[in-house]
């Protein structure tokens, strides 16, 4: 391997910055547009710090849906047989730290200090998105601390996205539907084709979307990847609190059910058991690191239940896709009361196609404004809620506390709380003491 930044190593100047905050709050503002697809700037960095070739086994988890679902699930089953893992993803809930784990452990703001540092030396006159500089970040902390495997969830899209600069040993694709038309195209094919970018010639590439468009199929035979297909290629069964998987080579069963209370996690699931299948060469897992990481799978904000007088459910959907399968959880968990939705949104999203496949699921609905440039207003949120569920009763708030409060003080026995629209919407109400749980203990009192 190249030595890494050799030019940077003989430069003993000060850091820019000295804080995570400095750091993030100047990244937000180096590169115009903020999101900018593209390989060229990232991968051109990655070699000049060495990071390219990755040393260590790459599997990438791209699709619309289910990313993050799916990345934990690989890291926790991988971590459970032993390996040394590191594990991106994004965005985050609370704290940044929380895109870049090494075995299980958020990295610390010191050691993502150190990384930016690095590749700010680096990157010359190169700019670097926000997404493009966590990215190098994690590669480098990844090397620094020599994991055997890296899990990386692909941020927007695939094809250009800054994760694809790595050659994946196996790529997923959890769903493909229709989320950031503007940069990825109008339907689930044009879509699907840049979800499909990550597939590698040789490699195998899954799909775990049960009804794919033709073009992931097209791009696999494009590259010469080895496509992996949900229901030709491997299968589930239900079983209750229990479920099979099988492929050609190989059937698990009565495994524990993972996320007993989101359907759509027995088909992240599925993927995964096949990404780990198709490795077993390079990376082999057994039954028991399986089961095991199935039983203590946890992710905060995929359906989230947090029990108590007047219980909340966290779900940070974001489109249409994942406002479906909200609706179907909650329907499949009736309460006896009012559900009271509160709803934060950002600009770029399909905020009709959101409400309109929500909208049975809500009978009062309390609207927040988010903050920032990509913030959509309250005002817009509620005309669109009226629209799609005439009568229902809609209050607008000036921000996301504002409104779970009041969604709060409104209930009374028997009634629930959801909050949804989005990872920032989420993440503030996790983070009021109104709702706030121990972390890492979800509603099963099992840590993770």
């Amino acid at each position: 391997m190249s030595n890494p930044q050799a030019a940077g190593d003989l430069d003993h100047s000060p850091a820019r910055f000295q804080t995570l905050a400095e750091w993030l709050n100047w990244q937000e503002s180096l590169h115009y547009p903020a999101i900018a697809l593209g390989l060229e700037r990232c991968r051109g960095v990655a070699q000049r710090l060495g990071l390219l070739p990755a040393p260590f086994v790459v599997l990438t988890v791209g699709g619309t849906n289910g990313k993050g679902s799916s990345t934990t699930l690989l890291d926790l089953i991988l971590r459970k047989c032993g390996y040394q893992v590191g594990k991106y993803t994004s965005p985050h809930l609370l704290r940044y730290n929380e895109r870049i784990c090494i075995n299980g452990t958020e990295v610390s703001d010191a050691s993502l200090c150190r990384a930016f540092d690095q590749v700010d030396r680096a990157r010359g006159p190169v700019t670097l998105t926000f997404f493009e500089f966590g990215t190098l970040a994690a590669l480098l902390l990844f090397r620094e601390a020599g994991v055997d495997v890296a899990v990386m969830e692909v941020g927007l899209g695939g094809r250009l996205d800054a994760v694809n600069i790595l050659d994946a040993d196996a790529a997923l694709i959890t769903t493909v539907d229709l989320d950031h038309e503007n940069w990825l195209g109008p339907d689930r094919g044009s879509i699907g084709a840049e979800k499909a970018g990550i597939f590698r010639p040789g490699r195998p590439a899954v799909c775990a979307d049960p009804d794919p468009p033709a073009s992931i199929a097209n791009q696999a035979s494009r590259v010469g990847a080895t496509l992996y297909q949900s229901g030709r290629d491997f299968e589930i069964a239900e079983l209750g609190d229990a479920w099979n998987w099988s492929c050609r080579q190989r059937a698990w069963r009565d495994l524990p059910r993972p996320g007993k209370n989101h359907a759509s996690q027995l088909q992240n699931a599925a993927g995964v058991l096949m990404v780990l299948q198709a490795v077993a060469e390079i990376c082999p897992v057994d039954e028991v690191a399986i089961r095991a990481g199935l039983n203590d799978f946890y992710l905060p904000g995929r359906f989230q239940l947090i029990p108590g007088a007047i219980p909340i459910v966290l779900d940070v959907a974001h489109n249409p896709q994942a406002a479906r399968a909200l609706a179907a959880n909650l329907a499949r968990m009736p309460c006896r009361g009012v559900t009271r939705v509160v709803l934060g949104m950002l600009r770029d999203k399909n905020h009709a196609g959101f409400v309109a496949e929500l909208a049975r699921a809500g009978a009062d609905w309390h609207v927040a404004t988010l903050g920032g440039e990509r913030g959509f207003p309250g005002e817009g949120l509620s005309g669109i809620v009226k629209s799609a569920s005439a009568g229902v009763p809609v209050s607008i708030h000036a921000d996301v506390p504002s409104a779970v409060r009041a969604a709060l003080a409104a209930c009374t026995p028997g009634d629930r709380v959801v909050v949804t629209g989005s990872f920032i919407t989420v993440g503030t109400a996790m983070a009021m003491p109104e709702v706030k749980i121990k972390e890492g203990v979800p509603e099963n009192g099992k840590a993770t």
